[in-house]
């Protein structure tokens, strides 16, 4: 039987149902696939654990002083610097820049970007190798939050399920924020800020067009492209990251070509230091605080800690030296300069000197005046014997071994007289005068189970550069001392502390004012006084205008001796100078009401001279012995004799006693004219022993040994 062929119509017909079976059948599956898919794609979300943001909170401990600004950082418990910031302290082109290169759409898609994920996969279709990346600033994020070992296919879906779920859980800001603290940049370098101040030594918050491009461009491959280990690699990143901004119309042609002129850093920058034992004093106190605040002023800290290290290396190589300035009104530490640089280790700088206990010389004697002020004893022109007395078994000495005879109380603060300072001392009662330094908050030490002596007055006890400063500031204040505010976070300020009343702080605050000024400074600018301790072991400075109130010390921080180092010549010229840097015009402190402007005649008789009814136990028809004061018996004297060039400064010499001329002799040649002065100088040739003799007119002689270093 003859078959009939299908007519053209039901052929049709035919191929028409097979082509909807197949079509049928692949979309079927293709939804099963698709249906597998996001099935598989839930079993994978779900196997995930939490996301887990404990990473983003590991960060650097970070002081800062009153505005802000960084003073000093520390790395992380793992050696990292992770500095904190946020987009509002960046430079609005570096984001710019950073979304033109890395993320185009960041700011329209959800964490991942469906475009650029499917040009990457056809790009590695047809090329069979990756030409373009897909990975947004939220993935990158992830990755950095929950990094993995490899590149693979699961490492890069959960990087796009944790991009997604960063987006909903911060939002586009706070996610930005993380990129920007988390982000590597070689070595031990984390986030924009760390890597700024490393690598360009400053904040990202104003950044030229070639540094944004040159931070842009180094965490793409941060250790192949480290400024100081391949500045040429980091250049021709950075000069990528210029021509996309130039092609996305971020800059010109000239801006582009202007940035790729800018030289690369080549080196890493030390992270910034400023007060630097404050700041670790501070950490230490609040161990589980990131941030800090001061009530320190860096630009004020900055210049202070230059003139510092610039004045102290001429007293010699183990000399140190602090500052502190605090603010009369607030009481506010606005600069504490501990040392002259914290990591030299020949000045020791690791001591913060602005807390040790130093005996303070001659500087305690205003608050002797100020006491005896209050107490009735003397007016400013009450007339006080300088002449040799004796309290028991102490006599008091001047520092040049001179007397002026009788002089007002104002003139006698002036030339810092040490006897006219314990007869006063003596009137008003040496446990008194301890007493109050102590209710006015400053922390004195005394010799182990002893009394407060005569001796307090002129240094016989030890106090800090802190507290002193302290003290002085409330004479400034109208007698009561601040209580410091060393930090501005929160932290309980101690209290205020009486060191006289408002009159009498008042008369103190005029004499200073009227004190001799170092050369070449200007005179009655500023209320100061100096200190000498015993031996030249310390130099002190410290002055106050009605603002603020300046301390300067300087000093071996072993104790030992530095022949020449005296207040007056070498403390006053750096306090003049710090207030000079400061930029602050000095103003006097304001006659309080019941100040009694008068001169020694006008003065009620009682107040015309201390204790002239009362006799004095006056040595002046007794000769005293002649004796060496300085330098000591069997002392060693560090005079640089061992360096290069020789001695770098001569030797002091000073005699007690005897009647001159005095003629010195050293290992018995003279050294000079017989001289009516007691003290003297002396220049030696080299290291070594030296004995040296003091003959008086008499024929007294005395002598002592001594080591030259």
């Amino acid at each position: 039987m003859t078959r009939r062929p299908p007519s053209p119509s039901s052929a049709g017909r035919t191929r028409t149902g097979r082509g909807l079976r197949l079509a049928l059948l692949g979309a079927g599956l293709l939804g099963t696939l698709a249906a597998a898919g996001l099935a598989g794609l839930w079993l994978f979300v779900a196997s995930l654990p939490p996301l887990d943001l404990t990473e983003a909170t590991q960060r650097s401990v970070t002081v800062v002083d009153r505005e802000g600004r960084l003073l000093r950082a520390f790395a992380t418990r793992e050696g990292r610097w992770r500095l904190p910031v946020d987009t509002a302290e960046v430079d609005p082109r570096f984001l710019l820049m950073l979304k033109a290169y890395e993320d185009r759409r960041f700011d329209s898609h959800a964490g991942v970007d469906l475009r650029a994920l499917a040009r990457a996969a056809l790009q590695l279709v047809w090329h069979r190798r990756v030409v373009s990346g897909a990975s947004t600033l939220s993935m990158q994020v992830a990755r950095l939050l929950e990094p993995e070992p490899d590149r693979s296919l699961q490492a890069k879906l959960r990087q796009m399920v944790r991009a997604v779920e960063l987006e909903r859980r911060l939002g586009k800001t706070e996610l930005l924020d993380l990129y920007l603290r988390l982000a590597p940049y070689g070595g031990n370098l984390e986030g924009v800020r760390a890597a700024a101040l490393s690598y360009l030594g400053k904040e990202p918050k104003r950044l030229s067009h070639g540094e944004a491009a040159l931070l842009v461009a180094l965490p793409q491959s941060p250790e192949a492209r480290r400024p100081d280990r391949s500045p040429e690699g980091a250049r021709r990143a950075r000069d990528r990251v210029l021509a996309r901004a130039a092609a996305s119309g971020l800059l010109t042609a000239e801006e582009a070509a202007a940035a790729r002129q800018e030289a690369v850093p080549a080196a890493r920058k030390p992270f910034p230091m400023f007060a630097a034992h404050a700041a670790e004093r501070a950490a230490a106190e609040r161990p589980a605080a990131t941030t800090h605040r001061l009530s320190i002023d860096r630009r004020h800290q900055a210049a202070l800690e230059a003139l510092l290290a610039e004045r102290v290396p001429r007293h010699g190589p183990a000399v140190s030296g602090a500052i502190v300035v605090i603010d009369n009104a607030t009481g506010e530490v606005r600069v504490r300069v501990g040392s002259p640089g914290k990591l030299s280790e020949e000045r020791r700088g690791a001591l913060d000197m602005t807390a040790a206990l130093r005996s303070p010389g001659s500087a305690l004697k205003p608050f002797i005046y100020g006491l005896a002020f209050e107490s009735g004893l003397a007016h400013p022109e009450t007339l006080v014997d300088d002449r040799p007395s004796r309290y028991g078994s102490y006599g008091p000495e001047n520092f040049d071994l001179t007397y002026q005879g009788t002089v007002t109380a104002r003139r006698a603060l002036q030339l810092s007289l040490n006897v006219p300072a314990v007869e006063l001392l003596n009137g008003v009662g040496p446990a008194r005068f301890v007493a109050r330094l102590r209710q006015a908050g400053a922390q004195i030490s005394l010799p182990a189970e002893a009394a407060p002596g005569l001796a307090v007055g002129l240094g016989g006890l030890g106090i800090s550069l802190l507290d002193l400063t302290r003290l002085y500031a409330g004479l400034a204040r109208g007698g009561t001392a601040p209580a410091l505010v060393t930090r501005l976070d929160g932290a309980t300020p101690g209290r205020e502390g009486r060191v006289t009343e408002a009159v009498p702080a008042w008369y103190v605050a005029d004499i200073l004012r009227g004190a001799p000024p170092p050369d070449s400074a200007a005179a009655g600018r500023i209320a100061f006084k100096t200190g000498t301790s015993y031996g030249y072991r310390d130099a002190w400075a410290v002055g106050f205008d009605r603002r603020v109130t300046v301390g300067v010390w300087l000093g071996r921080p072993d104790g030992g001796a530095v022949p020449g180092l005296v207040g007056r010549l070498a403390a006053a010229p750096i306090l003049f100078d710090s207030f000079a840097r400061l930029g602050i015009e000095p103003e006097p402190v304001s006659m309080p009401a019941g100040a009694l402007l008068a001169s020694t005649a006008t003065l009620p008789p009682p107040l015309r001279h201390v204790r002239a009814d009362v006799p004095k136990t006056i040595a002046a028809t007794v000769q005293a012995p002649l004796r060496i004061a300085y330098p000591h018996n069997g002392s060693r004297v560090d005079l640089g004799a061992g360096r290069a060039g020789g001695p770098e400064m001569p030797l002091a010499l000073k005699v007690s006693g005897g009647r001159p001329p005095l003629t010195w002799l050293v290992n018995g040649a003279p050294i000079g004219e017989p001289d009516p002065r007691r003290s003297a100088s002396w220049r030696p040739d080299g290291a070594g022993f030296a004995r040296v003799s003091v003959l008086d007119s008499n024929g007294a002689t005395d002598s002592v040994v001594i080591r030259i270093e």
